[in-house]
């Protein structure tokens, strides 16, 4: 017999667990696309062999317009009141899978022999079009949190759940890919190609694999947004809440209004933290391995450690954020990662290489564990941070403050690692030697850059979440019981 389903007073399925791993599919599909981005920089710098300062800037221009892009859209989602089959989130989310398919491969077209010209042209206009069909997809993807459900603790589990689907999506590009697109080199007798600076294998990075592998990881990241589409369930009317619909969107005005929502602004600012820390940190990083360790290929293997943590906190992050709250909850968690990345400034000075990569793990790992518990919760932040923008102004404009929240997120990761690169410029690394042809000198100052790094990311987010964000337990309470009252008077009103 067909189980029953079980509806709420609305009418609607019942919150369950097909919401929660529809929505963790939705952040793995938009995760098979993301993860590549930290390829993207290794690709074009190792392969393709772009000068350290001139990536630096093409990748700071893509960025700011990637970053510009976001709000646009957001807009567009918020004004747009035309009735849709599935919705206009949904319908706006397949448009984005549908792109992705081949988009993402379109920044990794293997030409390392064509002019230096012709790479500014293929890598601009590659990475214009992938994050054009990714915003579309992704930013009404984020703001659909709120929609799903209007209860707290269901929503710190979609939060998590949405962590999980981007855990699972970055973890296996991060632990497959430098296998298969890396090649440890021999000379013609079988024996290792070793640099007599660094004392290390060679390897070398196989650019035409990491295309083909973007076609694959594009085909199962829309697989991943079927499955969301078809069984996720929208709770929140799309349209409820009544805007001045015939008030133009105003750029200036949007920013004001988010500059002004205070946990807007530490959430954002958290993420902007992990951006410009450990994301700038993965061309470093797998250069740090390629020349330093001599095993780039396994380097995703050593950084899984920094994200598996985040499964310790998942099955009790409901009871975590009942008991102590998810600001307060961020905050400690974050203290623990400062600790790990003080722990992370002592492995360069180890000596021993094995014994300074165990001590690198075992920071990371510490590091790790700080990060669960916002990892869990990052995004349920930003969904009571649309709640308080609605609280405050009486305005629900998901797309608006969760576009602009991308907004910032995807400058860090512009002006994030273009700082790194240009840093790594500054520290002797010279793009047309190859990761074989690196110094040794070069090879261990990339040690100090990546452990920099992570501590700057650690301190920024603590602060952030400790003293930004302010929607402590106490002021949720109130906020939730204001709202509640609120919806309850406009809906008489309108009946």
């Amino acid at each position: 017999m067909k189980k029953e389903i079980q509806l709420d007073s609305n009418g609607k399925r019942k919150f369950g667990m097909i919401d929660k791993l529809a929505y963790a599919a939705g952040d793995f599909g938009c995760n098979m696309s993301f993860s590549l981005k930290g390829t993207v920089q290794t690709f074009w710098l190792v392969y393709m062999m772009l000068e350290t300062g001139l990536l630096s800037a093409l990748l700071l221009v893509v960025q700011i317009w990637d970053a510009i892009n976001d709000p646009l859209i957001g807009s567009l989602i918020d004004a747009d009141r035309r009735k849709y089959k599935m919705g206009k989130f949904k319908t706006y989310i397949f448009i984005g899978a549908v792109g992705l398919l081949v988009a993402g491969a379109l920044v990794f077209i293997p030409a390392p022999k064509a002019a230096v010209w012709l790479k500014a042209v293929l890598f601009i206009v590659g990475y214009v079009i992938w994050d054009a069909c990714y915003t579309v997809a992704n930013v009404p993807y984020g703001s659909m949190l709120s929609l799903v459900t209007e209860d707290a603790g269901e929503r710190a589990q979609l939060s998590t759940w949405r962590s999980v689907g981007s855990m699972v999506g970055n973890m296996l590009p991060m632990i497959l890919l430098p296998m298969l697109i890396w090649r440890k080199e021999v000379d013609a007798n079988g024996d290792p190609v070793i640099n007599p600076e660094t004392g290390v294998q060679v390897e070398t990075l196989l650019g035409q694999r990491v295309f083909w592998v973007a076609i694959i990881m594009g085909i199962f990241g829309f697989i991943a947004f079927m499955f969301m589409i078809k069984k996720i369930t929208i709770r929140v009317d799309e349209n409820s809440v009544k805007t001045n619909e015939t008030q133009k969107f105003n750029v200036l005005d949007a920013f004001k209004n988010f500059m002004k929502n205070r946990p807007a602004v530490g959430a954002t600012l958290a993420a902007m933290a992990m951006f410009l820390g450990m994301n700038s940190a993965t061309t470093a990083t797998t250069i740090m391995f390629a020349t330093y360790f001599g095993m780039a290929s396994l380097s995703g293997i050593a950084s899984l450690v920094g994200f598996l943590p985040m499964f310790i906190f998942m099955p009790f992050i409901k009871k975590i954020v009942a008991k102590w709250g998810k600001k307060e909850s961020s905050a400690v968690g974050a203290l623990v990662s400062v600790g790990g990345g003080l722990l992370m400034l002592v492995f360069p000075i180890v000596s021993n290489k094995t014994a300074a990569l165990v001590l690198y793990i075992l920071a990371l790992s510490i590091f790790g564990i700080g990060m669960g518990i916002y990892t869990c919760v990052s995004w349920a932040l930003m969904a009571d941070a649309i709640d308080y923008n609605e609280w405050k102004t009486g305005k629900r404009e998901e797309g608006t403050v969760y576009s602009l929240h991308s907004f910032f997120r995807k400058l860090a990761q512009g002006i994030g690692p273009s700082i790194v690169l240009l840093i790594m410029g500054a520290l002797g690394y010279i793009s047309e030697k190859g990761t074989g042809g690196q110094s040794a000198a070069t090879a261990y100052n990339m040690c100090w850059l990546v452990a920099g790094l992570y501590l700057f990311s650690a301190i920024l987010m603590f602060v952030s979440i400790a003293f930004i964000y302010n929607l402590d337990t106490k002021t949720m309470a109130k906020m939730n019981e204001e709202l509640e009252a609120s919806r309850v008077n406009t809906a008489e009103t309108e009946a």
